[in-house]
């Protein structure tokens, strides 16, 4: 299926396509990629995802500014309407791009331009190859977070990143815990990985910008503090932790319903389901991740 793909646009002079002898993984191919390319921009978008046909010329203007290293559109589910569990990530996806990079793209610091869609400046990923290719860690090359990972060195060597809400990109989630959770495994390790790798980068860029990293990534463990605490009251004296649970529960329904509000969709107050799935699923999950870092 691909080949015919491949022998069509080889006929277009526009395309050059890259066939590399084997799976070499994401990093490897966007850097042969990078290499071989000549504009003066870089769209990135996975093989899953569909663009909106203005993206670029949304994207573009963005890029004007000889300071912004890379800018990322919005994203969201190409297949919101698959099942519960769609629905709820695509919801997912608007609060990660419209609460949480439209806050850091104030300060022209977004912490994770996503891979579905950005746009690179070629002579900043030009500077940063080398250092983006040999990531290590703990001794192991790295092979997951290229997209964090890539921003954080973007950062690093002072460059803006930057979101652009109206460039718009539908990419394919997944549609079964199984696979979401292995995801959600991946992309633990790769944010524990870099917030160590730009915790000294942060205070340098803006007071806001360190709290929301450390908020990020401290919260999840004082939720679970708070779950085993309970637990361990529900264990040892019979009574519930009523207090701790009607806590969750108020700050569930306050988040989904300002978010309802914002985005005017009474959808979102079906987010708050995330929340049991974040509880008992995504917390465990995230100790353990803390605790493989090393693995691949």
């Amino acid at each position: 299926a691909l080949r015919l793909v491949h022998e069509a646009f080889a006929r277009d002079p526009r395309f050059n396509i890259l066939l590399l002898p084997q799976n070499v993984g994401k990093r490897k191919a966007q850097i042969a990629a990078i290499r071989r390319s000549a504009g003066d921009m870089v769209l990135n978008v996975d093989s899953d995802t569909i663009l909106a046909s203005d993206v670029i010329r949304k994207l573009v203007p963005k890029m004007q500014d000889a300071a912004v290293g890379a800018a990322m559109g919005q994203l969201t589910a190409r297949n919101r309407n698959d099942s519960w569990l769609t629905r709820l990530i695509d919801m997912e996806y608007w609060l990660a791009c419209n609460e949480e990079r439209a806050a850091q793209a104030r300060f022209g610091a977004v912490m994770c331009c996503c891979g579905p869609c950005v746009m690179y400046r070629r002579s900043a990923l030009a500077s940063l190859l080398d250092q983006y290719e040999s990531q290590y860690f703990r001794g192991k090359p790295s092979d997951f977070g290229e997209d964090r990972h890539l921003t954080i060195l973007m950062l690093k060597a002072g460059f803006r990143t930057e979101y652009v809400p109206s460039a718009i990109a539908a990419t394919v989630v997944p549609n079964k815990l199984g696979p979401y959770l292995r995801q959600q495994l991946r992309w633990a390790r790769s944010t524990f990985r870099d917030t160590l790798l730009g915790l000294r980068l942060l205070p340098n860029l803006n007071r806001f910008l360190t709290l929301d990293v450390v908020g990020q990534n401290l919260g999840p463990l004082l939720l679970a503090l708070s779950v085993l605490t309970g637990l361990a009251q529900l264990a040892l004296t019979g009574t519930a932790p009523w207090l701790a649970a009607l806590m969750i529960v108020a700050m569930t329904m306050i988040r989904c319903s300002v978010v309802a509000l914002r985005a005017r969709q009474l959808r979102f107050l079906g987010f708050s389901l995330h929340t049991f799935i974040n509880i008992f699923l995504l917390l465990p999950l995230k100790a353990y991740a803390l605790c493989t870092l090393s693995n691949s």
